[in-house]
């Protein structure tokens, strides 16, 4: 039972910790609405779980033990960050994504919920990160795969519950943050952002 309290303490403090996931979500709510900031943060919890259960499978530990799988997967994310902070800068938003057709609603929905997911599973951090901290709260003798699997369930569960009301706070000051100016500026600052994770990532070490 220590084990689990310790595991949701650690894990609720890393949640609420702001990053990569938090800019793309409350970018997201900003400019696009609830309903799209909530498949991208689905899009982001889900890699958690993709993540845990690769994890519980050995596949994790590839990472930690490979030099060259972690520096793959470390400039294919870092190139994805990258592409989406200049994109942002080159092209920001002067309105929100609001009426338009049932079809573009669609892509934008996946869009959304794409970046979330890609953003996750392309940083092999999660991954070393997973590796490292989840086994230290699997009891003696329990099945890896399946603690691991709960734990990062856990995990998305958290997640999800913080960006909601990261979104809800949002939308509170939805009419000021859709104005055309203050979204081609926070589009710009969240590509700014987006662009310092990625030199992060790519610079980063095991």
């Amino acid at each position: 039972m220590t084990l689990i309290f310790s595991f949701l303490f650690a894990i609720t403090i890393l949640t609420l910790t702001p990053g990569f996931d938090t800019a793309l979500v409350l970018r997201s709510a900003a400019a696009q609405g609830w309903k799209r900031a909530s498949a991208t943060a689905f899009g982001v919890t889900l890699g958690c779980l993709v993540w845990g259960v690769a994890v519980g499978l050995g596949l994790g530990a590839l990472l930690l033990a490979s030099e060259m799988a972690y520096n793959l997967l470390k400039w294919i994310g870092a190139a994805y960050l990258l592409y989406l902070g200049v994109k942002l800068l080159l092209n920001p938003r002067t309105q929100a994504e609001e009426g338009h057709s049932a079809q573009s609603k669609e892509q934008s929905y996946f869009a959304c919920f794409s970046r979330g997911l890609f953003g996750n599973l392309l940083n092999p951090k999660v991954g070393v990160f997973y590796v490292t901290f989840l086994p230290q709260f699997i009891p003696a003798g329990a099945s890896v795969p399946l603690w691991c699997t709960l734990m990062a369930l856990t995990h998305m569960a958290i997640g999800l519950v913080w960006n909601a009301v990261l979104i809800g706070g949002s939308q509170y000051f939805a009419a000021h943050l859709r104005r055309p100016a203050v979204l081609k500026v926070m589009d710009r600052l969240t590509g700014c952002v987006f662009i310092g994770f990625a030199a992060k990532l790519a610079l980063s070490r095991r």
